[in-house]
This record gives structure tokens, sequence and C-alpha cells, in this order.
């Protein structure tokens, strides 16, 4: 399967902040690939290098088989792009604002108008469609977002944090209309911090860090770089975390991560089962009250630990971002 984005190299700089730092990256065609990491990392930046926002100062890239250096003008034709934050005319109605960007791609009066209600309909937006979007909920907006990126019907489309700030129903909805997408062929380029988000959409992630990726794999390709499991325990006390601490290390195989503000702690483990008998059976003889303790395999949240350190949900100083573009 040939490779419907490919970058190469990709350096952009702010100053001295560095936000890509030779960047490689490929995404087979009519596949999903999430870009991991925390704000800050280079996610934002490398969509907006791939969609023509931004010039790198070194490297190359094609999209769709399109130079995105040489043949920008080209290349926006065959993208679509869907950002953190909807980029829809307030002031206008769902069925004007798919119709407006009809018109920009060049579809003619009357396409314009049957494509933008296809995709209202597509979207459950029908009944909304002829009301302000001042008046629709954060989940609808983003829903029409991603319908405008559709309205040319292009072979690959960038999402960029498209769940961020959407409630937990929003946000399955929004799974679903990606995986109808997917199912038909597109190409999607995903960058997220959410990690049930990657597992569950993703065919592939590329874990990005300081502007590198720094390891990439199918979802349990990544787990299974930290191997073994994990026992998850919260203490009823936190006065008891560190003795818990102390009791668990002869059992742990890596690194003990305390949560002192849940009163929680993970030990990494092999042998689990065992393993976790002889954990209860340590905290009793030292009179360590257990309010919740249970036996998981490593999570992307672990995998993203081990590889940089921090959580996945921190936020680094972020490199400051040129003003927003809008590119569908």
């Amino acid at each position: 399967m040939p490779d419907a984005i490919i970058a190469e190299g990709l350096v952009k700089r702010y100053g001295r902040l560095v936000a890509l730092d030779g960047l490689d990256l490929s995404v087979p065609a009519g596949t999903v690939t999430a870009l991991l990491g925390p704000n800050g990392a280079g996610k934002t930046t490398t969509v907006r290098v791939l969609t023509t926002l931004l010039t790198p100062d070194a490297g190359r890239a094609t999209v769709a088989g399109i130079d995105v250096l040489r043949e920008p003008q080209r290349l926006r034709a065959h993208i679509g792009t869907s950002g953190q934050y909807a980029a829809v005319d307030e002031y206008l109605t769902g069925f004007e604002n798919l119709e407006m960007v009809g018109r920009l791609y060049h579809l003619g009066v009357q396409r314009s108008k049957e494509r933008a209600r296809e995709l209202l309909a597509r979207f459950r937006l029908t009944e909304a469609a002829d009301r302000p979007v001042k008046g629709y909920s954060g989940g609808m907006r983003r829903r029409l977002d991603l319908a405008g990126a559709l309205v040319a019907d292009p072979p690959v489309l960038f999402l960029d944090e498209p769940t961020t700030g959407l409630d937990p129903r929003a946000r399955l909805d929004l799974w679903e209309v990606i995986g109808e997408l997917v199912a038909g062929g597109t190409t999607l380029l995903l960058t997220t911090q959410y990690m049930e988000e990657a597992d569950r959409l993703a065919d592939s992630i590329a874990v990005i860090d300081h502007g590198r990726v720094i390891a990439s794999g199918t979802a349990d390709e990544l787990k299974a770089l930290v191997g073994g499991d994990r026992i998850e325990l919260t203490v009823e006390q936190a006065g008891d975390l560190e003795i818990a601490r102390q009791a668990l290390a002869g059992l742990a195989v890596g690194e003990i991560h305390p949560e002192p503000a849940l009163r929680r702690i993970t030990v990494p483990v092999s042998d689990g089962a065992q393993a976790l008998a002889d954990a209860v059976g340590r905290l009793t003889e030292r009179r360590v009250a257990i309010r919740d303790v249970a036996l998981r395999r490593p999570s992307l949240d672990d995998v993203f630990l081990t590889l940089t350190g921090h959580e996945a949900a921190d936020t680094p100083g972020a490199a400051p971002q040129p003003a927003e573009g809008a590119t569908r």
C-alpha cells in the first residue's frame, strides 16, 4: 500500500525554540495514523506544515503524491483539515457554512447546495441546518467543522485534536463519524492527547516528543515495548502511600509511579496474578488499608510515560505558534 503522507527530516524553529527537530513520518493510504504527544511536542506544527500553513526550515514532505513545498496550491484541493477549534461562521446557518465552502472549492452553485445537504444529513445536522451556528452546541459545531473539511471529498484528512473540549457523548459520536470516513477509504492523520482515542481509532501510532517521533507502531506493538502487567492500588490513608511504595518495591520490575493526590500507586510487575497476591499480603502485614486494587495490562499512558518520562496530559512549555490559518 503506497504512503499517502511522507515527511522526512522536517525542522521548524521559532527563534531558539525548536518545534520540529528532524521529524520523519509516513502514513499508508486508507489508514489512520495518530500523532500522540503533549502540548508543545510538535503535533500541531507537523499538521500545519503538511497542510501548507507553515513552511519548514528544513526537510521535505509529500501528501497524496504532491510536494508540499513545491505545489501548495494544488495540494490544497486534495486535503481537508479540522483543527482544535471549529472554523465555522457562527452568524451563518449550518447550510450556509457548507454551501460557502463548496463555492470556495468552485463546485458551482447547484452542486454546493447539494453537497451541503448531503453532509448535513450525514452528520445528523439536518434539523439544525437552517439555524445560525451561534446556537449550536460544541459537539454540533465540531461535526459541522468536520463536514466542511469533507465538502470537496478529499482523499487525505488532517484532524488536529478534533475532540478537545467535547463531552463523552459528543466524543463518541465524532469517533463513529471518523470510523465511517476511514471505512470509505479516507487517509487520516489524527493528533490527540487522548490515549483512548488513539487506541480506538488508529491503525498505527507515532509517539512524538520534543519535535521528533520517538516510537511508532500499532497500539499492541507499543504496549509490548513496556511489557508486563501493572498493579494499580489505592490506599485509604494518604500517609500509607509511602509505606505501600516501600513494601512493593521488591515486586516492581520497573519504576513505581505514586500519585499522592489520588492516594494511588502503580507498580509494574511480572507474573501478574502471583505478584498481586504477594502485594496484598505485604500490605496486610504492614496494616495498610486498601481501598481498591486491580491488575491490568499496559496502556498507552504507560507507553508514553516510559518513553518520555512524563504523562501525555502534561503540558510542557509550548513553542509559540503562528496565527491560526484556515485550510479546508
